[in-house]
């Protein structure tokens, strides 16, 4: 197998290289130093996701390969993170927003690979919604990666107050997605020609 190397594929497989680096961090490392590693490892990581797709049409190598990896990279990345949080802070505050932005990455997932199967709308653009949820989801997850399980302490609260933000504009992004989606989800599958 011959995988297009560039710079932006190379920073997407390294932030998928990260996630097993994040979680022997977040279970190895001491507790004075673990939630401070865990969150500049995901730091690094989250950096990648913006400079990978600024880079690829920056210097025009976008591929087929970086366009399928890249999201995947984000939602693995994401979800490792998340299910590390919820095990440390093991609160149905922080599982319900957890849950809704993993959801949601399912459904989003399994409506586009139906759309491009079926749909008219094949090629549906990440909104800018989305992209702000994103922008909300990662500042979220860092300021808990950072600050540990202390419900108590301000930057915990402010974290799970962005996450419950990001996971409105989950749901949100999500809608516009099957708003889109609805005129050929309601009409029926389609024959294949």
């Amino acid at each position: 197998m011959n995988l297009p190397l560039s710079l932006p594929n190379l920073l997407t497989s390294l932030r998928i290289l990260l996630i097993p680096v994040l979680v022997l961090c977040f279970y190895l490392f001491p507790l004075d130093v673990r939630y401070l590693a865990s969150a500049l490892i995901f730091s690094i990581a989250s950096l990648t996701d913006w400079a990978d797709g600024y880079l690829a049409r920056r210097m025009g190598q976008m591929t087929p390969f970086g366009e399928f990896l890249d999201p995947v990279a984000d939602k693995l990345l994401v979800a490792v993170a998340l299910i590390l949080l919820v095990e440390a802070h093991a609160s149905a505050l922080l599982a319900i927003p957890a849950l809704v932005i993993v959801g949601r990455e399912i459904v989003v997932s399994a409506l586009r690979e139906w759309m491009s199967k079926y749909s008219d709308q094949r090629g549906v653009r990440v909104s800018f919604v989305a992209k702000v949820k994103t922008g909300f989801q990662m500042t979220a997850i860092i300021v808990l990666l950072a600050q540990g399980p202390d419900l108590t302490a301000p930057l915990v609260i402010l974290g799970y107050l962005l996450l419950y933000v990001a996971a409105g504009l989950t749901l949100w992004s999500m809608y516009q997605y099957l708003l889109i989606a609805w005129p050929d989800l309601s009409s029926g599958m389609k024959k294949e020609n």
